[in-house]
């Protein structure tokens, strides 16, 4: 054997150990990537439920703010006539009330001064 066929040995051994030093994290690296997509199946899985109950739960409360907004705006014109009739109640009674309060104070003051 010649110098030149011994340092090809040595050189194909150094690859061989090389190759062989390089499986193990790529094997490692193999089951890594084969768990990930386990757990991205899974939790896909898992994920597509909950986003079908999230819809649900979101269109009910939709339809829950509509008959919210519809009584909200009933209570807000209940609201607006009854201060208008109170207004006008106000209108209506209070100045012939209140002429009726300055006579009976007027009264009040007569009687007052003839005891």
């Amino acid at each position: 054997m010649s110098a030149s066929e011994i340092a090809s040995l040595v050189a194909a051994g150094g690859f061989v150990l090389l190759v062989l030093l390089l499986a193990v994290p790529i094997l490692k690296l193999g089951k890594l990537i084969d768990r990930s997509s386990e757990s991205l199946v899974q939790m896909t899985d898992e994920l597509t439920p909950l986003v079908s109950e999230l819809t649900v739960t979101l269109e009910e409360t939709n339809r829950q703010l509509k008959k919210f907004d519809g009584i909200s705006t009933d209570v807000a014109q209940v609201t607006k006539s009854f201060a208008s009739m109170v207004a006008m109640f106000s209108a209506s009674i209070g100045g012939p009330l209140a002429k009726i309060a300055g006579v009976a104070d007027v009264v009040r003051k007569l009687v007052g001064k003839r005891k």
